[in-house]
């Protein structure tokens, strides 16, 4: 750590992010010769070259190493920047920090929190999003709500509910169908895929059919709550975790159209906290808060 460049690799994370030297010294309220020397150090100090200019033009092209050292140290800065802000806000005994995916904390999370403030109104809660499940190392959260089997290295996993897929569509797009009941009907209908390889038609298929299903085509969506608000703009059928699902099913938002059918996943979602580490109270009384929420 003692002999690290790290102004020059967080100048290097900027420049690669922000796409040029230029836009770079802007973000960091430094002159365009500053980024430039920093870089240069760098290169010396690695011996190898992380951005390239081609001859006869302006532009410059990040190196494969270059690539690989402004990701890394793109990670490690948001890691770092998690762990500062949970740290500043553990001043007060009631604050709470919960750690989960963007898409649960927006489609079954937040929706609920003022239910949690009503019964506990000296708790602050604060929200952070993370796709990755924190290094037990460097845990930066209260606890984690996550999603998958529950087997993670140096973590303690707490059931916390289970799920179901099934299909929904927008309540227009589904009368403009013909109000499809038979899952034949997916056939004429476009399918809309989470990335999550969990929530795969195929998987949909294998269970209800039908056998010529075409899973592979229709777009793809990089969350579960972007895949939910395509369907419910009327793009497609989307097939859905039944949990995020359910506050739009209940708004009429969303319609499931094959009521009876659906895959059960078993337990789905975790609290997760750091082997051994003992809780908070606030802490405990929002894991207690969860558990009779889901029961």
């Amino acid at each position: 750590m003692e002999t690290l460049p790290l102004n020059a690799l967080r100048a290097l994370a900027v420049v690669v992010r922000e796409g040029g030297v230029r836009p770079a010294a802007r973000a960091l309220d430094i002159s365009h010769s500053a980024i430039a020397r920093q870089l240069a150090e760098l290169e010396r100090w690695l011996g190898v070259q992380v951005l390239t200019r081609a001859a006869g033009k302006r532009e410059l092209s990040v190196t494969q190493h270059g690539r690989q050292l402004a990701e890394a140290m793109d990670r490690s800065m948001d890691t770092i920047a998690n762990v500062v802000a949970t740290i500043r806000e553990r001043r007060s005994p009631f604050s709470v920090s919960i750690s989960t995916t963007p898409s649960f904390a927006a489609r079954w999370l937040l929706p609920r929190l003022p239910a949690l403030e009503h019964a506990h109104p000296r708790l602050e809660v604060s929200i952070v999003v993370d796709q990755r499940l924190e290094d037990a190392r460097t845990f930066g959260s209260d606890l984690a709500i996550r999603s998958g089997d529950g087997a993670w290295p140096s973590i303690d996993a707490q059931p916390l509910m289970d799920d179901v897929l099934y299909p929904v569509m927008s309540p227009r797009l589904w009368e403009s169908s013909g109000k499809p009941r038979d899952v034949a009907a997916l056939r004429k209908l476009r399918l809309l895929h989470d990335r999550d390889p969990r929530a795969s038609w195929q998987r949909w298929r294998e269970r209800h059919g039908p056998a010529d299903l075409d899973v592979r085509s229709g777009p793809r969506f990089a969350s579960s709550d972007l895949l939910l608000r395509a369907a419910a703009q009327g793009m497609g059928v989307a097939l859905a975790f039944g949990r995020l699902a359910a506050d739009d099913l209940a708004s009429g938002l969303l319609v499931r159209p094959f009521e009876e059918r659906g895959v059960a996943l078993g337990i789905t979602y975790w609290i997760a906290t750091p082997q051994g580490a003992p809780l908070r109270s606030a802490a405990k009384t929002i894991v207690t808060w969860l558990m009779q929420h889901v029961a």
